[in-house]
């Protein structure tokens, strides 16, 4: 065999090779969405948008996950590696990834983050067991606590709670590190006292703990607490409905932040605006998904808690709609 021969042979093998290893022009393509713990709302939440996505004609072959995940932090910092292509995240989180501040002072603002819409309220939630003592926010210093796993948002949130309480972990008998699909088994078993959850509500999780573990919703409120929502744009007033949980008659008073949904600048924007489309178009449908998005409203959706420029493609059908 000739060396003319052999070059030729060498030459299509590396091209059946490479046509081998390929995707095929029209593949189906994947969205991946960045959710929470299984046991919180943002993972039904990632699950509901995949279904609107899937079934809409406007995304042909599209597949969608939304596995669950360590929470908002996690998300956006995934979301900025090009692991995910949406990310659901507090409001508060994406403030500090889009301004390099607070968990993010280490890395340089994500100028590239965009946002899409907001969901539901999540409110800042204390649960506590009857017979722990504890009464009010001040109560949790000597306790044992669930203060969240790293790369939650509501491990975040809780330690910034901390510094405006003059806490750090060693303000606390025990501070855990569960993730929020275990906390409540904690609690039942006594492991902890105490556990945050910022959540949507009603909360499953929550409502198990109250119900089966003797636990009551406890108020978090106070001037430490009057100043932090006074003093950023992504924290609000709010109220947990008396009687929304078993045991508790009265309204709680806390505060809380936004769920929101972001992408990066990259992703396409012509794919951007199909997945506002589904979602808006289908809006109805989401809203039957959770209790927690039952109220939702177009005019909250495209501005409460969003930090991050809206994405091109999102901006595109709001302008659509007439709604910006």
């Amino acid at each position: 065999m000739g060396l003319g021969t052999i070059i030729h042979l060498l030459v299509m093998a590396a091209a059946l090779t490479g046509a081998a290893t390929t995707p095929a022009s029209g593949a189906d393509s994947t969205l991946t969405i960045g959710t929470g713990s299984r046991a919180g709302v943002y993972f039904q939440a990632g699950r509901a948008i995949c279904r609107l996505v899937e079934t809409a004609a406007e995304l042909p072959g599209t597949a969608c996950q939304a596995p669950a995940t360590a929470g908002s932090i996690a998300n956006l910092r995934d979301l900025r590696a090009g692991e995910l292509q949406l990310a659901i995240a507090q409001s508060d989180w994406q403030y500090h990834a889009v301004n390099g501040s607070d968990r993010f002072a280490e890395d340089t603002p994500d100028s590239a983050l965009r946002a899409l819409f907001s969901l539901h309220g999540e409110a800042f939630t204390l649960v506590a067991r009857r017979d722990s003592g504890i009464a009010r926010l001040q109560d949790l210093a000597g306790k044992r606590v669930n203060i969240g796993n790293p790369g939650s948002g509501q491990r975040g949130t809780m330690e910034i709670v901390m510094r405006q309480m003059g806490w750090d972990r060693r303000s606390f008998s025990l501070a855990e590190e569960l993730p929020a699909s275990q906390q409540s088994l904690a609690l039942c078993h006594d492991r902890v006292q105490a556990m945050i959850y910022i959540v949507g509500f009603p909360n499953d999780s929550v409502a198990q703990a109250v119900r089966l573990c003797d636990a009551t919703i406890i108020e978090v409120s106070g001037r430490p607490i009057d100043i932090l929502v006074a003093k950023y744009p992504f924290y609000s007033a709010m109220r947990i409905p008396g009687g929304l949980y078993a045991g508790n008659p009265r309204d709680v008073r806390t505060f809380g932040v936004t769920a929101t949904v972001v992408a990066s600048a990259t992703l396409d924007a012509d794919i951007v605006y199909r997945i506002t489309k589904a979602v808006f178009d289908n809006l109805d449908s989401l809203r039957g998904a959770h209790p927690a998005f039952r109220h939702l409203v177009p005019e909250h959706m495209i501005s409460d808690g969003l930090s991050a420029p809206l994405h091109e493609g999102a901006l595109r059908y709001y302008k659509e709609r007439g709604w910006l």
